[in-house]
């Protein structure tokens, strides 16, 4: 176990950046099609294949997930991994020809510090095909893909990951932490995600008692389109794709339980759920609320662990990583 959503069977994730506009990609490729689905509780998402996940529609399974900073710009990174899946002969059958099925959404990271004058065609469709390629078992978290232009209200953002065992399953997350709040507790270095967290993967600290009296202030980042956090939950369980709705839906738990305020109208918070597994849970009702419990702790602690690792990009202005502003030769 990596503690990364790649300890799933069948799900690699890769990376691509362009440090000169901030801004970058995650890919999220599976070995086979999955069976998949989403949740959407922010007010201002921005995806692709969105309306195909939902139950009830044609396809059941995807071949890949594109997380993607640049906003609206970024859609253009599904079409890259679509380019590289079509180079391996992946897709949709329909009769000789092959679609490749690949869901996306982005965050907003044009405000950043970066230079985002990328000409007549934003980079993103190459980030996408790069990304793609380089998808693997292990991959970088913090300020990397389409975490390296991500903010919170006080903190750099990130990119995170985590996993856990449950029934004999595996359950992993990967998250793009923009969030229009905070991940910690007032000015203080507690993350919320505290409660949720395995081996002092992000400092352990714990949380304060009693919380500081700035702790439940509202805080929101920036205008109403300048945040987004962007997760995908997986298992290797066999689910059907009402169930990966369902799985997706409780995995949402875990980003309120890590950001605050989070589903807002200045945001466009969502989750992916994907399932990769051929073995069926043996109580169907049951074994999903479990698996459903577990996505929403694994969630929360990868959202913790995204800003954790974050690094502040080299802009003025700034924001600063957790690092910087909480040495952590102590803790406490």
């Amino acid at each position: 176990m990596k503690n990364l959503i790649t300890d799933v069977a069948g799900v690699r994730v890769g990376h691509a950046e362009d440090t000169r506009a901030a801004s970058g990609v995650t890919a999220i490729v599976f070995d086979a099609p999955a069976v998949a689905s989403i949740d959407v509780r922010g007010g201002g998402p921005g995806t692709r294949e969105s309306a195909l996940l939902e139950p009830g529609t044609t396809v059941e399974r995807i071949d890949a997930v594109a997380l993607s900073g640049g906003s609206a710009f970024g859609l253009d990174a599904c079409s890259g991994l679509q380019a590289w899946l079509a180079e391996q002969g992946r897709g949709f059958a329909i009769g000789p020809a092959r679609v490749p099925i690949v869901a996306g959404a982005v965050l907003f990271d044009l405000l950043n510090g970066g230079d985002k004058k990328w000409g007549r065609y934003p980079p993103y469709r190459e980030l996408g095909y790069a990304a793609a390629a380089a998808a693997g078992d292990t991959f970088a978290l913090g300020s990397a893909g389409a975490g390296l232009g991500a903010t919170t209200v006080n903190l750099k953002g990130g990119l995170g990951s985590a996993s856990a065992t449950v029934l004999g399953f595996t359950v992993g997350a990967v998250v793009a932490v923009n969030a229009v709040g905070s991940v910690t507790a007032g000015d203080g270095p507690w993350f919320w995600a505290a409660p949720f967290e395995r081996d002092g993967e992000f400092g352990g600290r714990g949380l304060p008692c009693p919380l500081p009296a700035d702790a439940q202030a509202f805080r929101a980042k920036g205008r109403t389109g300048e945040s987004t956090t962007l997760a995908l939950v997986a298992c290797d369980a066999a689910l059907t794709k009402s169930e990966a709705k369902r799985l997706a839906v409780a995995a949402q738990d875990g980003l309120a339980r890590a950001i605050r305020p989070v589903h807002t109208p200045l945001d466009g918070d969502l989750v992916f759920a994907a399932a990769t597994g051929t073995r069926r849970p043996t109580d169907p009702i049951g074994d999903l609320a479990e698996l459903g419990a577990a996505a929403a702790d694994v969630l929360a602690r990868a959202v913790a662990r995204g800003v954790y690792e974050a690094k502040r990009l080299p802009y003025p202005g700034g924001l600063p990583s957790w690092h910087d502003r909480f040495p952590t030769s102590a803790r406490g």
